[in-house]
This record gives C-alpha cells, structure tokens and sequence, in this order.
C-alpha cells in the first residue's frame, strides 16, 4: 500500500518526487525477472494480495525505472506483457475487480514499453474500442483508463509541444471513438423512455458524467480548435521560412478540424434523430411519470455529445479563423440538418410541458384545460405561425445589468471614470447602492449624459450622513430610487479631493456602486433558454454565417482588384473568348458568329447569354459593335486629334 501510495503521489508532475524518481537509475533485468518469477507464483497460488501488490510494483517500474534497451530486456517486457494479458482476459470468476483495475492502470503505465512502435500501440487500441464491449469487461477498462490518460496528456499540451501526435490518435481510431460515443448517447437518451421510476431518477443523478471516450473526443477537440483560435505566430521571426511552416501548420489544423467537425455533426445528427423519436414516443405514451421525463430528458441530453461536444464547437466555428469557404461548403448541409431537429424536438418539449403542468393541477378539468387549449392554438396559428421560440424571452446581453463602483474604501486623491454603452438602449435606469458614501460633499461624483464629461451633466452625489467629514450630503443625498438618464450612454465620474481624517471609518469614505439597465425592472435571466432552443439557435446562426460566406463566394485577389476598371469595361465585354486545351480562357483569334446583339448600348446594363463561351459553328458574322455617347466620342476625338468626317453632299 506504501508503493501504491507512492505511485499516485509521483504521478503528480508538480511534486518534488516526481524529479526525484525520474532521476533514478534504471533497474536491471535480473530484478524484473525475479518479479515476473513472484507474479507467477503468486498467480499459481492464487495470492490476490501479492499480484495485487507486484501489479502496482509494475506500474512505478513501468514508469520510472525501466528503458529496454537491450534484448534481454525486451525478452523479460515480452514476459511481463504476457502475464498481464493473462490476468486481463481472465474470466470474472477467477479475478476481482480491483486486481483487474490495477492490471489496466500497469498496462496504461507501461504502455510505451510494452507496445513500442506506433503500429503495435494502434493495434491494442483498436482490439479495446472494437471488441471492448463484446469479450471482455477488462478490454473496456482498458480502453477507458488509455483513454483517460491520453486525454489528461493532451489537456496537459494543449498549446503545442513535441508529444502532441503521440496523443492524438488517427483518424481510423478516431471514427471507432465516435461511434462508441454515439451508441452510449443514444443508449442514455433511450432510457428516458425504457427505465422504470426509480432508475430515472437515479439515472438523473448521474448525470452530466462524460464517458473517458467522450471525455477524449472533448480533448481533442480543444486541442484543436485551442492551437488554431488561440495561439499566434512568433511576432520575433519574420523568416520566411518560420512564416511558410505557420501557414502550413495552420492549414494542417485546420484540415484536422474539418475533419473532425464533420464526424462530429455526423453523430449528433444521429442522436437528434434518436432523441426527436423518444420525445415523441414519451409524448403519445401514458406513463405516470410522463411529465418528469419530459423535463429530465433535457438535462439527460447535456450528458451527450450534445451538450458536451456540440456547444464548443459551434462556438469555436464562429471565430475568423475558421470562417472559411472550404469549411462552409463542407459542412452546410450538416448544419441545415441539425437545425431542423433541434428547432423540431425544441418544439416538440415547449408545447407539451404547459400540458402536463395543467393537467397534472386540475384532473377533473382535462376535458376542459383541453378544450382551452385548442383554442388557444387557433389563435396562435391566426395572429402567428408557432415555432420554438414562440413564447419565450431571450435574455439580452445588459439584462443583468453592468455594474459600475469605485474601489472599497476610497483612499486620497483618488479618481474614478468610466462611461456605460449600450447599443439601442432609449434610456438608461441606475439603482445605487445603500452603502454608498464620502467624507465630504464635495468628494463627489458627477454622473453625465454621454460618452465624455463634456456631455450634459444629469446630476452629482457626495458626502454622508454618518457623523464624519462633512456629516451632511450634497442636496438630497445618495438616491435610494431609480436614476433615470435619457439616451444609450452614460459617463461617472468620481474624485477624492479631501485627505482622509484618523477618526473616519471606512464605511464614511465607501465610494459608490451603480447598477447600470436598460429596463426600469430588473430581467429574471438566472435560468436562460431551454437547452435545444439555445443550441437551435446557436446552430442557426452559424448556419446564416455559413451563408453568407457562400453567398459571397471566394475573397477578390490582388489582381481582381487591380482589374477592376478592366473587368467592368464594355468595350472588353464585346469580346468573344474560347477556353483553350490547358483551360486558359483567352479571346478568339478569328471571329465566330456571334449570339451578342449587333449594338451594345453603353448606358444599358449587359448580360452575355449562358453559351457565349462555346463558339457555335458556321458561316463567320461580325462582331457587335458598342454605341458610345456623343461626350465620349468628342473627347477620343480630341485625343486622337482627328476631326469628325463631315459628309458632303454629291455633285451629279
């Protein structure tokens, strides 16, 4: 138990220890050997309490004392690999539970020095996520303790470092991941609908627990979209070397990304679809705990790759960096998928949680609260098309309101400005606190109507009513009701002119708190949305943005720009053009006839015909001519120095 101990203390890098161990020297191979030799006994003898204690031995071995360099030393991992195995696959009967977690956390130990090639570790890896569940509950652990570990690490080297592909798994692992992350959110939300009474709430108070696969999938996926929003490139290297490997690395990731994101809204359209058909089937059942349900299946889904997965993503998404055309294109169809169910499901919960709670009040009225009801809705569906958000506030981003204050106690000579902004706002409502005071009534604060202290002034407050400094307060006093000051913009200022007396306290000289609204009474936002209408909503707008991005089509180069004048000019617009064998498209060299007009007005918005690139066959025409104004044509004039022809009449 000492060992054990010590090898959960040295598992901590932030612990002198750690160093301590890690600087020992390696044990030689006659020692490992004699602890095979101990296992093997003990494992004959049936010894729980001794391979219990050489499992752990293992794992400090595994970890700081053991580098096979040698063959000899290969021979004897091969040998410790072996009766580790052994003890894993061993039936339920023949093995405990604890001797079979400590069998899983010596092979996570040694992991390194038992599977030393990349090939070996993907091959045990992909035995315990693909047959995990089926053949034995040891490869299941080991999968989830693998997997823990290297979730820990990649958190751990979350900004970049060397051992960031030695914890992110391949693509292949990567799929098999997600699929047992997709089966284990579809098995929870099921069980809203399949548990009894007692298991439901028992199930509620579990979660939101995530599994260690998903716990993984959330480290990589913070790994990722850490390294491509969040770390900037090294501002004291402008090689162009160093500026050609950020730009590779940065499209490397963002490939990962994409990749990624794809798999992942592939899965959560497969829990959608999973959790729309048990809310419908908790709907149309007659469950006595059917409203309990309804409500618990939200906070159920928040244990899914929904809730776990999905928000960051979605957020992640919206940063610069990642609004891209390859990624809207990619992932456009997904995302319209994903808002359909979650604004349908949403919709599904809004309408019949009202149901139950009235019905449940008044048993002998159902008739009627159903009767109600249904009028209700053809009111609803006369004045308004019903949807998720109907009915329901969404909170805005100054409902709690900002809060303004000084530093408690204000010392000498101190100074305070700031000025509130809120957009939209017609006016703006500040309830100070109680507590507010200053020594003097002239230790004030001057609040205005504007951005700036130049604007107009709307009232001044100072002084105290405590007995100290001044023992009186400039004109009525700090206000105990609403300040109300027109428009969206307000500036405090706030000076400590006088020098703070011995006998003052520091509740005469507490400053000021202000509670800046822009509503006369405060906005209930402690609960928020309903979880799928907030994730209804965030996937709609990322859904807009996406549009747009595809909307706009590819940014203008440098060349576009400079073309532009060329490229709006009509006098090249009369130009036929022919798409060469390398797909260079370049004009004509002899003229075709032509499916243009035989007069292009100038003053005319122009439109070429959808076949103008495919030169038809035939007799050759000639090209249309552009009609320029008489202003231009006097100036080319002009400019050419030729004089307009005149026309004289003929002599017969």
């Amino acid at each position: 138990m000492c060992i054990h101990q010590l090898n959960l203390l040295a598992a901590s890098s932030n612990l002198p220890i750690t160093n301590f161990l890690g600087k020992q020297h390696p044990i030689e191979a006659h020692h490992l050997s004699s602890i095979c030799d101990i296992m093997e006994k003990a494992m004959v003898n049936g010894d729980t309490c001794i391979i219990r204690c050489i499992l752990v031995v293992f794992q400090v071995v595994f970890k700081f004392f053991f580098s096979p360099q040698t063959e000899r030393n290969r021979d004897i991992v091969r040998r410790s690999g072996l009766l580790l195995w052994q003890l894993l696959m061993a039936p339920r009967d023949q093995i405990c539970s604890e001797i079979q977690k400590e069998v899983c956390l010596a092979i996570s130990s040694g992991l390194n020095i038992l599977y030393p090639g990349e090939a070996e570790i993907n091959n045990l890896l992909k035995l315990v996520l693909t047959e995990g569940e089926n053949r034995n509950s040891g490869l299941s652990q080991l999968r989830d303790v693998i997997l823990t570990n290297l979730a820990e690490q990649l958190q751990n080297n979350r900004f970049g470092s060397e051992d960031d592909d030695h914890y992110r798994l391949n693509d292949e692992l990567l799929h098999y991941i997600l699929k047992i992350v997709v089966r284990e959110s579809c098995v929870l939300i099921t069980k809203c609908q399949t548990v009894s009474k007692d298991d439901f709430q028992r199930l509620l108070s579990t979660v939101p627990a995530a599994s260690s696969c998903l716990r993984y999938l959330m480290a990589v996926q913070n790994h990722l979209l850490s390294n491509t929003v969040l770390i900037k490139p090294d501002e004291n290297d402008d090689s162009d070397s160093s500026l050609q490997g950020e730009t590779l690395k940065v499209q490397e990731l963002k490939t990962s990304i994409l990749s990624l994101a794809t798999q992942i809204l592939t899965g959560c359209d497969e829990v959608l679809e999973m959790l729309q058909q048990v809310t419908t089937a908790l709907i149309n059942s007659d469950i006595s705990d059917r409203e309990q349900r309804l409500k618990g299946l939200e906070q159920i889904t928040k244990a899914t790759m929904l809730g776990h997965l999905l928000p960051v993503l979605l957020t992640s998404l919206m940063h610069p960096n990642l609004q891209t055309l390859t990624m809207a294109d990619a992932l456009m169809p997904q995302l319209v998928q994903l808002v359909l169910y979650t604004s349908q499901t949403a919709l599904l919960l809004k309408t019949q949680s009202p149901v139950f709670s009235e019905l449940n009040s008044s048993p002998s009225g159902a008739a009627e609260q159903k009767g109600k009801l249904l009028s209700d809705e053809r009111m609803l569906e006369e004045k308004e098309e019903p949807g998720f958000l109907t009915g329901l506030k969404i909170p805005a981003p100054w409902a709690a309101g900002k809060t303004v204050e000084t530093v408690h106690p204000v010392r000498d000579n101190y100074k305070f400005k700031e000025t509130v902004h809120i957009p939209g706002a017609r006016c703006l409502y500040l309830r100070f606190d109680n507590r507010c005071s200053s020594q003097y009534d002239y230790d004030k604060l001057v609040i205005y109507a504007g951005p700036n202290t130049n604007s107009r002034k709307v009232a001044e407050y100072g002084g105290n009513t405590l007995g100290y400094g001044s023992r009186s307060v400039l004109g009525t006093g700090w206000p105990k009701d609403l300040v109300k000051v027109e428009g969206d913009t307000v500036t405090f200022s706030f000076e400590m002119r006088s020098g703070r007396e011995h006998n003052t306290p520091d509740k005469a000289m507490w400053g000021f708190a202000c509670t800046v609204r822009a509503q006369e009474s405060s906005e209930d936002v402690s609960g928020g949305l309903p979880f799928l209408v907030d994730l209804a909503l965030g996937l709609s707008v990322l859904a807009c943005s996406m549009l747009r991005i595809l909307y706009n089509g590819p940014e203008i180069t440098k060349d576009e720009e400079t073309c532009q004048e060329l490229l709006r000019s009509k006098l090249l617009q009369r130009c036929q053009w022919q798409v060469e064998a390398n797909g260079v498209i370049s004009p004509a060299l002899t003229p075709s006839p032509s499916p243009l007009p035989l007069t292009i007005d100038e003053d005319r918005e122009f439109t070429y015909p959808s076949d103008v690139l495919v030169p038809p066959v035939g007799h050759y025409f000639d090209l249309p001519r552009i009609r320029l104004p008489p202003g231009i044509m006097i100036k080319l004039r002009e400019i050419s120095g030729r004089a307009r022809p005149q026309f004289r009449p003929s002599i017969k």
